[in-house]
């Protein structure tokens, strides 16, 4: 059997036959995934485009298929992007880290924010939150 990212799943006969076995290696390409967020307040087509730029600009990712940057979900506390590319098998890893690092990088110089989980806590004027 073979996922869509390439994985080839082996349903082996004999003692293993209760499982499965996920092969890497047996295809020369694989797709690495990633997910990263923007705050809501960010300009969604600047950073649809900005992880475009960084996934097209690195030679290691295959221009077919074409690389794949979409909003693709609207979370508790962030935009979240669903980022897709296509490597060479023996690229995946170094892809995957590097890709990583460029978007945090390049996210800070184009004023892009990863955020996280926070609360809010409003006080009623007048009203002490602890009474002594």
């Amino acid at each position: 059997m073979k996922t869509p990212d390439n994985k080839t799943i082996i349903l082996p006969n004999g003692p293993l036959a209760g499982g499965s076995m996920v092969n890497y290696s047996t295809e020369a390409t694989r797709r690495v995934d990633w997910t990263f967020g923007i705050a809501y307040d960010d300009d969604l087509k600047k950073a649809e485009q900005t992880l475009l730029n960084l996934l097209n600009s690195d030679s290691r990712i295959l221009k077919d298929p074409a690389p794949f940057a979409r909003v693709g979900e609207l979370a508790d506390s962030s935009v979240n992007f669903t980022v897709r590319a296509w490597v060479n098998a023996e690229d995946y890893w170094a892809v995957h880290f590097d890709m990583i690092e460029n978007v945090k990088q390049t996210f800070d110089k184009e004023g892009l924010n990863f955020p996280f989980p926070q609360q809010e806590l409003h006080l009623a004027s007048g009203q002490h939150p602890i009474q002594q």
